[in-house]
């Protein structure tokens, strides 16, 4: 973990309300692992005070790439940043996925599945797992929120997409979808509460492997501040220090 000043790259505007923020931080593309995150003070003033978590979505030589949607003070700030500009930076951050490309290839074919912005961490895995056959999920809720499609086509990923409204590939839930694929797969997934929910139950009623990225408020990012704990099998835990990746079995959820 190193903090750092680091020079944007460029920030754009890819689609409505979602940005690709490119950043040249060498000390942090040197370490991190997909899963991982870094913490982002978007201004150089005390307005927003906290430092923002952004999923590592992949990396080019030492530049960080940062794939994020706005949607409060903190990512719109960041959203008017500049190239050029400087950001004070913290990362890579939490504990990523777990794989072994050998031990991958003894299952049929590894699932990567995204619902939202929860694509972003997963771009990072698929180029690390590129060598093997991959099957990758995408949900959202409409055809203008699918993100990620063609960078994981160009990986030579199998790419499915599911929209809640029908407009883009299979109508209904990514989670929908998922059970139609599974086969001897391992599992893994980032998006949004209920889906992660779903996915841990679909786990464990076919025993299959699955990991998912959790998506918390996280104002410290380094487990001092208690403000992300979850309750697990082993307790509560923090998701930017025993996480952000945990085993699906691991998370007691909510009735």
């Amino acid at each position: 973990m190193v903090q750092v000043k680091t020079k944007i790259i460029y920030n754009k505007k890819i689609r409505a309300n979602f940005f690709h923020l490119a950043i040249s931080a060498s000390g942090i593309a040197k370490q991190a692992a997909p899963g991982q995150f870094i913490e982002i003070k978007v201004c150089d003033g005390y307005e927003p005070l906290l430092r923002r978590p952004f999923s590592i979505h992949k990396l080019s030589g030492p530049e960080v790439h940062i794939l994020y949607e706005v949607l409060g003070e903190g990512t719109e700030v960041l959203s008017r940043r500049r190239p050029g500009e400087y950001l004070d930076v913290i990362g890579p951050l939490g504990k990523g996925f777990n794989y072994n490309v050998a031990v991958l290839q003894c299952f049929s074919v590894p699932v990567i599945v995204a619902g939202g912005i929860g694509v972003a961490p997963l771009v990072f895995l698929a180029e690390e797992l590129k060598e093997l056959k991959l099957f990758v999920l995408i949900g959202a809720k409409t055809k203008s929120q699918i993100l990620c499609e063609k960078e994981f086509q160009h990986l030579g990923c199998d790419v499915k997409i599911a929209t809640d409204d029908g407009s883009c590939g299979f109508k209904g839930k990514v989670t929908d979808l998922l059970k139609k694929v599974l086969r001897n797969n391992v599992i893994y997934a980032c998006g949004p509460r209920p889906m992660l929910k779903e996915i841990s139950r679909i786990s464990q009623e076919y025993r299959i492997p699955a990991q998912i990225s959790l998506e918390e408020h996280m104002a410290c990012g380094i487990g001092a501040c208690l403000g992300c704990v979850v309750k697990t099998k082993q307790g509560f835990q923090r998701v930017c220090k025993e996480g952000p990746v945990f085993k699906a079995d691991e998370i007691v959820w909510k009735r």
